[in-house]
């Protein structure tokens, strides 16, 4: 391993302990720490194994999905400004890139001690499953972390660019200090973990919340997303159908079914949308999260939205490869919310929910439950690496179930040579003219001018919708070397200016999300800016 920079991992808040209080638990380790000794005390630090802060919010306010409307907009947030201008984020809050970046380290630590303890029992392999969790777990945190604090992958890059440090073992000191790693050493890591964890786990072990852990289908979705991301599309492909099969329609969201309890407003439909009954949904988490007010029907966040600007002429009503669609031909519909000076154009994706603490004061946390991974997401991966493949009547199946199962009327025609048609007839994107098809930077990646190139400007644009509000953009915005230029809105659809001098172009370091200024300030130098 190439020896890179010297770095504090800070590891704050653990348990949900604060600063003062932690620092009395650490006082009393390593000799009176809780002794992961049983089965049982194993599989309640593995619940702790998974990140209890969202990244959704880092990487979607970040991405090309979001428009600002105006200072004059209620309820303005510092922290969502950084975010969307790409600025070192120096606010604190329930979604800000420090608590991810603490949430995700805290995580791998459980996954480690779950791991560690495993090896001093006296017959390890039956805690097999446990030990494919921990694993799985463990390479699931650090996929976030790497992709929101480091460049996308990029094979000419990879072994240089500096990544984040991958957790190998527990902390035993109080001091620790640890190597960063390249983006190379974190990808080869994550994929060694994987294969090491998928023959292990073992779904009947997690009773009946096998959707609340690293189970089969979803340990499976992540190295698919892994591959892809790395551009070993055959294994993406073939990851992709061992989590979902060869044809998922029994596993597609119950759209129909969802829609029918649209009983309010988005934000109560995201409840049923990620229920752990629902198929689609391939794992779901839990994170202390504002999700549901920015992407919900509240003030909350209105200044930087997805309005009606890029709702009309990018994403969910623009000129699509299946046609140009209004807000009731989607199954659910695109909820609009015009509560502010902007319609918010919104599809469920995050429950929103309060934990009342003090109903007298009305004080409490703000939660969320969101689906890491999905049949539908899992499905467009696979779909992605046939095209890189060339094999492009075996991609367009996947990418018409999705259509087919996500439109109230599905076009009589959806091919290749009509999604030809369609790219064909558009012209690029631009800040002042937008229109779907965005360019790709050719030092990012190679596509061919011509079907493959429309078909990845369907897929992407299907990704979009898909993952609408779930920050997946912001990796496909890195991937593809999109360039993003900040917009003004106002009067709902008006671009009254456009930032270009500050225009975001392929590997821009401000891509890699500044660390938290307490690492930075503990020895770990800086991505570059």
């Amino acid at each position: 391993m190439k020896r890179k920079n010297k770095i504090y991992i800070t590891i704050a808040l653990l348990g949900g302990l604060s600063f003062s209080s932690c620092g009395k638990f650490l006082d009393e380790m390593p000799d009176n720490r809780a002794k992961l000794d049983t089965e049982e005390k194993i599989d309640k630090i593995l619940v702790s194994a998974y990140p209890a802060t969202a990244y959704l919010v880092s990487a979607e306010f970040s991405s090309d999905n979001i428009d600002d409307y105006g200072a004059t907009n209620p309820y303005s947030e510092r922290d969502l400004e950084q975010l969307f201008r790409w600025q070192d984020v120096t606010e604190d809050t329930n979604d800000s890139p420090k608590q991810v970046w603490e949430a995700c380290y805290s995580a791998i630590s459980s996954a480690n001690a779950a791991l560690a303890a495993i090896e001093e029992f006296e017959n390890p392999s039956t805690l097999d499953a446990q030990r494919g969790e921990a694993l799985a777990a463990r390479a699931y945190a650090h996929f976030i972390l790497v992709n929101l604090f480091a460049q996308h992958y990029h094979p000419d890059y990879a072994t240089s660019d500096l990544g984040v440090t991958y957790m190998l073992e527990p902390e035993d000191g109080l001091d620790p200090k640890y190597e960063r790693n390249t983006v190379q050493e974190v990808y080869d890591f994550m994929l060694r973990d994987l294969e090491e964890a998928l023959p292990l786990i073992d779904d009947s072990s997690y009773g009946s919340t096998p959707k609340y852990h690293m189970n089969s289908r979803a340990t499976n979705a992540l190295a698919a997303r892994i591959c892809l991301y790395i551009r070993d599309w055959e294994k993406a492909a073939a990851y992709a159908t061992a989590a979902i099969g060869n044809n998922p329609r029994a596993l597609l969201r119950d759209n129909r079914g969802i829609a029918a309890n649209a009983v309010g407003e988005v934000t109560d439909l995201a409840i049923y949308y990620n229920r752990s009954s629902i198929k689609a949904n391939l794992m779901l988490a839990t994170a202390g999260t504002n999700h549901g007010l920015y992407f919900g029907a509240f003030y909350t966040g209105a200044r930087f939205s997805h309005g009606a600007f890029i709702s009309n002429t990018e994403t969910m009503l623009a000129e699509s490869p299946y046609g140009k669609r209004a807000a009731n031909s989607y199954i659910p519909r695109v909820f609009v919310y015009a509560g502010t000076n902007l319609d918010k154009h919104l599809l469920p994706r995050v429950s929103y929910q309060f934990e009342m603490l003090d109903p007298a004061a009305g004080t409490g946390y703000r939660r969320g439950v969101y689906a890491p991974f999905t049949t539908e997401e899992t499905m467009l991966v696979r779909a992605e690496a046939l095209i890189h493949l060339k094999r492009y009547e075996e991609a367009i199946v996947d990418m018409k179930r999705w259509v087919d199962n996500t439109l109230t009327s599905p076009p009589a025609t959806f091919t290749v040579t009509s999604i030809n048609e369609w790219a064909d007839g558009l012209e690029y994107f631009t800040a002042r003219n937008p229109t779907p098809k965005k360019r790709f930077n050719p030092e990012m990646i190679a596509v061919e001018t011509g079907t493959q190139e429309n078909m990845l400007h369907a897929l992407l644009y299907i990704r979009r919708i898909e993952t609408m509000h779930m920050g997946l953009r912001w990796f496909d915005v890195k991937r593809y070397g999109i360039e993003v230029e900040r917009r003004l809105i106002t009067s709902g659809t008006t671009v009254a200016a456009v930032e270009s001098e500050t225009k975001l172009v392929a590997r821009d370091n401000r891509a890699a999300l500044q660390l938290p200024l307490e690492v930075i300030a503990a020895g770990l130098t800086p991505n570059p800016r």
